[in-house]
């Protein structure tokens, strides 16, 4: 291991930072909405997207950044969040439970589509636990130029939209961090830095947000490289562990006050 090129981790480590740029304020949001299950649901769905992009031969490249396969799983993930603005309108008292219901859906239909696939299982598992170890700078490109008009719309317009301007906001995000990172780490970096800053208001609850999940990708991407570890399910469980520490150390703080 001491002979291991720790420059290749530059691409991932970025990779991840950037998916942290947007989902930290987002997850804040979710968590401040109720609606924690929303990221997995229509995190899946936009693998739904990409798999039958894989399945329909549109797909010409591995790792699922051709404009074809981006395409069909924004139009998924567009689709998804379009309905649940619907459902919540329509029954708002059972959103959870509907949101709960699409992602079992769209999981289960992945499993469908690719049942008769001899890599299926392998599809299955790097749509779930992603590929970051092999994301190289040249897939980082566009997904920084969008991520860039997304924060700054979130910033500077999010108080004039509605539910469905979150919705079509977070499909659009969503799914260009599925084909980065893979569902697992979207819903971690989504929720865990949101929940380890729950307690702590504004811009000194966003920054100790983006903090705790800097340090997840970086702990994460160390401890799958030293120990030869899948690095997406390194990543997930060092950013649940820090949300814990972070939960924890608020609640001592306030103990002592």
């Amino acid at each position: 291991m001491n002979e291991f090129d720790w420059s290749l981790l530059a691409a991932p480590f970025a990779a991840g930072l950037l998916v942290l740029a947007t989902h930290v304020p987002l997850g804040r949001e979710v968590l401040r909405r109720g609606i924690i299950f929303i990221d997995l649901a229509i995190a899946q769905v936009a693998g739904l997207g990409v798999m039958l992009a894989q399945l329909l031969e549109w797909s010409h490249s591995d790792n699922g950044t051709d404009p074809a396969t981006q395409i069909t799983a924004a139009v998924a993930a567009c689709a998804g969040a379009m309905l649940l603005t619907w459902s919540g309108k329509r029954w708002p008292e059972i959103q959870e439970a509907l949101i709960g219901l699409l992602f079992v859906f769209a999981a289960s239909a992945g499993i469908l589509l690719l049942a008769h696939n001899p890599h299926g299982g392998e599809h299955l598992k790097d749509m779930l636990a992603g590929q970051i170890l092999w994301v190289n700078w040249a897939q980082l490109a566009l997904p920084a130029a969008i991520y860039a008009v997304i924060l700054a719309l979130w910033f500077f317009l999010r108080h004039r939209f509605g539910d469905g301007g979150f919705y079509l906001m977070f499909a659009l995000t969503v799914t260009l961090s599925v084909q980065l990172v893979g569902v697992f780490l979207v819903f971690t970096s989504l929720i865990a830095p949101a929940l380890a800053s729950r307690n702590r208001a504004g811009w000194r609850g966003l920054g100790f947000a983006y903090a705790i999940g800097a340090a997840g990708y970086a702990l994460g991407l160390a401890a799958s490289a030293w120990w030869d570890l899948p690095s997406g399910a390194a990543i997930a469980c060092v950013l649940c562990g820090l949300a814990c520490v972070g939960l924890r150390s608020r609640t001592l703080t306030q103990i002592r006050r």
